[in-house]
């Protein structure tokens, strides 16, 4: 079958090879669940528990109270030990309810399911999505009831389904393609439902073949289909699926609803399966622990609100000499400073290795490789000079708030520049600016 993909692009090497053949394995609940009242796209959420409350599984914790928001939920039965700020792994302290464990799961009442899932309304869905706290897991966390509810001047004909994990090492999200692939379609179908649209498209690469021809097998009882990709990153970054799979191009400053797309990470369509069939929030998600600096790496069924140290105990620990420790993938990912985070919705990956002394920087040598193979069209290194030097405006003019900080023009400059973090600085001054000048 013929391969799609999208213009520019990189292919680092996979290391995929230490998980992708070790199935989904639940992680004991741990003792002690620290879960941030923030981690989400947008506001954090107020908190429903005090010190001393006795809580149960799956009980809300944290109330969404603005629309880009999403509600919190405990994952572990027990007594609220504190609410108090906490490490987070995204950098800064948030509040957090820490929660001891009383091992016996007593599931909260408020768990409530739906026999006829399809049966229901869009609103039903997006309500029972929306009640469960779920958001994006392929990284951004973006709360999953508002992407289902499309404007009423757009309109939806395609939901895709992302089944790319295009990231190097990580395999959670190919376990669950090989092991839930119907809870996923069936997710994608109530997507379907929620947003209007006509057709389901299932995007896979082709090194995940496998995965690809257990899709296609399916027979869940409503139509989809199921397209090959090419092994490249990013692939599975929602404009250049879009583009892979459809030929349409979001325009600048654009959502994939101005085409008429929804896009999904598999583990999410799961997730919305969970929710409105069996009322089950998001308290749980899969992550892969992997790298050279882990005896024994695996893919994990992990409780929201573990800390790292004990998904890394129950893989072996850290070897002596690791030194790096990031939550997401090696392009992408968010380096930690300490074991002590806790895994978040948005924790895709938490992987560890030695890592030697940096590269020196050099002078740009103007050879264009970041610009041949960013994947959104851009000049990174002109980018970087105009944010390096203050010049915000023609930055912006630039396209800087269209970098999707993929990392291809670091990844592929021979001078070693960081130029991924000079345009995220300059994202957010901008960002800063606007929000000044609108307040």
């Amino acid at each position: 079958m013929k391969t799609k993909t999208f213009p520019r692009g990189i292919h680092p090497p996979e290391h995929k090879h230490g998980t992708e053949d070790k199935a989904l394995e639940a992680l004991p609940a741990p003792e002690k669940v620290v879960i941030p009242l923030h981690q989400h796209f947008g506001a954090p959420t107020a908190p429903l528990v005090k010190k001393g409350d006795e809580v149960l599984l799956g009980q809300k914790i944290g109330e969404a109270k603005v629309l880009f928001s999403a509600s919190v939920h405990s994952s572990v039965s027990g007594k609220v030990k504190a609410v108090e700020d906490f490490n987070h792994p995204l950098g800064k302290p948030v509040q957090a309810v820490i929660i001891r464990n009383d091992g016996e799961d007593r599931i909260s009442p408020e768990l409530q399911g739906h026999d006829a899932p399809f049966s229901l309304s869009p609103d039903d869905i997006r309500q029972k999505v929306k009640e469960a706290g779920v958001v994006g897991l392929g990284g951004a966390a973006f709360p999953t009831a508002v992407k289902i509810t499309p404007p009423k001047d757009k309109s939806i004909d395609t939901i895709i389904l992302n089944g790319c994990e295009c990231e190097p090492v990580l395999t959670a999200d190919y376990r669950l393609m090989m092991e839930y692939p119907e809870d996923i379609l069936k997710g994608a179908e109530l997507d379907r439902i929620a947003t209007g649209a006509k057709k389901i498209i299932v995007g896979i690469e082709n090194n995940k073949k496998d995965a690809f021809e257990i899709f296609r097998s399916q027979n869940p009882g409503f139509a989809f289909e199921t397209s090959l990709l090419k092994t490249k990153y990013p692939q599975g970054a929602e404009k250049n699926l879009i583009s892979a799979l459809l030929k349409r191009e979001v325009p600048r400053g654009g959502l994939p609803f101005d085409v008429g797309v929804v896009v999904q990470n598999v583990g999410t369509a799961k997730a919305v399966w969970d929710a409105v069939s069996q009322g089950r929030p998001l308290i749980e998600r899969a992550v892969t622990v992997s790298g050279t600096g882990i005896p024994d790496p695996k893919n994990l069924l992990v409780r929201v609100g573990t800390l790292f140290q004990d998904a890394l105990d129950f893989c072996g620990g850290a070897k002596d000499g690791s030194n790096m420790m990031i939550m997401g993938g090696p392009m992408m990912g968010l380096t930690q400073w300490t074991t002590e985070v806790p895994v978040i919705k948005g924790t895709s990956g938490i992987l560890a290795w030695a890592e030697t002394k940096p590269a020196r920087e050099r002078a740009c040598i103007s050879c264009a490789r970041c610009v041949t193979h960013c994947p959104m069209g851009l000049v990174p290194t002109q980018l970087m000079k105009y944010i390096k030097h203050d010049f915000l405006d023609e930055a912006e003019a630039w396209g800087a708030l269209d970098c999707v900080e993929c990392g291809c023009c670091q990844y592929s400059c021979p001078a070693k520049i960081p130029l991924v973090h000079w345009i995220r600085l300059g994202k957010n001054q901008i960002i800063a600016l606007k929000r000044k000048k609108s307040a």
